[in-house]
C-alpha cells in the first residue's frame, strides 16, 4: 500500500515537511520496484536527504549539553544557549522540535560531556 502525506512509517515522522514528502515518493517508488517496505523506507529517507543537501551546505549540529545546574541547547560552534531548562528531560522535548524545523542534526549528551545518542542523522 503506497504512502501519502497523511500516512507515512513512523521513522519519518521526524523529517522535515519536504524531506518527509520526498522520502515518501521515493520510498513508494522503490516500493514498486518490488523492495520491501523496510528497505524502500531506509532507501526513501537517504534519497530525499541528499535531494536537498547542497553541496556547500551541511546539516547544522546542535547539542543538549549541561551547563552548570541546567541543560542548554548549542550548535557545535555555539557560544550562547539557543534554550535553557532546568531538566534534559524537559529541553530534549522543545530541542527535538527546534532541530526538526531547522533540519539540524541532534547530538545529546551526559552530564559529563559524551555524547549519549544522536538524532536526525
Amino acid at each position: 500500500m503506497p504512502w501519502s502525506k497523511h500516512d507515512y512509517p513512523d521513522s519519518m515522522k521526524n523529517l522535515p515537511d519536504r524531506v518527509r514528502e520526498k522520502a515518501i515518493e521515493i520510498a513508494n517508488a522503490v516500493l514498486e520496484d518490488g523492495k520491501d517496505e523496510g528497505r524502500a523506507i531506509a532507501i526513501g529517507i537517504a534519497q530525499a536527504r541528499k535531494h536537498f543537501e547542497d553541496d556547500d551546505h551541511k546539516r547544522q549540529e546542535y547539542h543538549i549539553m549541561a551547563d552548570g545546574e541546567d541543560w542548554v541547547l548549542k550548535t557545535k560552534s555555539g557560544k550562547r544557549a539557543i534554550k535553557r531548562e532546568d531538566t534534559k528531560e524537559d529541553l530534549l522535548e522543545e530541542a527535538k522540535e527546534y532541530v526538526k524545523d531547522h533540519d539540524g542534526v541532534l547530538f545529546v549528551h551526559t552530564k559529563d560531556g559524551e555524547v549519549f545518542q544522536k538524532l536526525y542523522e
